[in-house]
């Protein structure tokens, strides 16, 4: 993925501080309207990247950017203290009910997609898995890569923190093979690291490793040990991307999200509008994510 430069981080955080309720006109010069955005850290470096391009066509609007999670974004939507909460999973029945006694009625708005990719260390021999097979390794019945035809290693399970909406989506979607009903759950062992890139780092370094990411984190020494998916032992084993995600052979795909209060108006709803355009799709395709139809 391509990095977002450090000046543009610290910049936008700053914007962050200035002040103000969601949406309002700040007094700074210059300025006619100030768009706090927060949330999904999948999301965060695409939406920096759109805020920076935006703000270069638009100087008259300032968007402030931060992650947190997908949970926080949310909480922050619940509250009434962010203007655009990014979401990596769709916001779920309970707090659209807290949101809606806040006075808050929560709109989504797809913003692109994703492949969450499985990866291991370089070393490692194993490049197939079923399904099962993940789930198997994430909620502890497979401990050993030889469970899998891999070497005779004990396996590191990796994953973002339960704050995080790749960690809900990965627990419905992989873990729970998709099923309301089935209660698995994580293995009490695996280790819950607060970022993609500490993810990367942590398969990088740990030849035992296994963990999973967004499409787009992963850098290119590590995209030939992204493991090739199938639905069960007879189906195709898929690699994920652009076109695996949108003809939906990939089996870990999801959308992207932002959710505001009510149907977005004025300088949010021109910034949402903007950021579905083919201009702001083409930034979502540069940094590995899928765009949207």
């Amino acid at each position: 993925m391509k990095a977002v430069p450090l000046i543009l981080l610290v910049s936008l955080l700053i914007c962050s501080a200035c002040g103000g309720s969601p949406g309002q006109t700040t007094p700074s010069a210059g300025t006619s309207a100030y768009i706090q955005n927060k949330g999904s850290d999948t999301i965060v470096n695409l939406a920096l990247a759109w805020a920076e391009r935006y703000q270069t066509e638009h100087p008259d609007i300032s968007i402030s950017v931060t992650g947190g999670g997908s949970g926080t974004g949310i909480a922050a939507l619940i509250n009434g203290t962010v203007d655009i909460a990014n979401a990596s999973r769709a916001i779920t029945a309970d707090e659209i009910k807290q949101a809606k006694a806040n006075g808050i009625n929560p709109v989504q708005v797809v913003i692109s997609r994703d492949a969450i990719a499985i990866v291991v260390n370089p070393q490692n021999p194993v490049r197939r898995l079923t399904l099962q097979q993940i789930s198997d390794i994430y909620s502890g019945k497979i401990n050993n890569w030889t469970g899998v035809g891999g070497d005779d290693r004990p396996i590191v399970r990796l994953s973002r923190e339960t704050n995080s909406g790749t960690h809900v989506y990965f627990l419905q979607t992989v873990i729970r093979l998709g099923d309301p009903k089935n209660t698995t759950l994580f293995s009490t062992d695996t280790l819950l690291l607060p970022s993609s890139e500490g993810i990367i780092n942590e398969v990088r370094q740990n030849p035992n490793a296994i963990g999973y990411d967004g499409l787009g984190y992963i850098p290119p020494d590590l995209m030939n040990s992204v493991i090739a998916v199938a639905v069960d032992a007879g189906g195709a084993y898929v690699i994920p991307s652009i076109t695996t995600v949108n003809n939906n052979s990939y089996p870990v795909s999801r959308d992207l999200y932002m959710y505001t209060n009510g149907q977005p108006t004025g300088a949010i709803k021109d910034y949402i509008n903007w950021i579905l355009s083919p201009e702001a799709q083409k930034i979502v395709a540069d940094l590995g994510f899928v765009p949207i139809k």
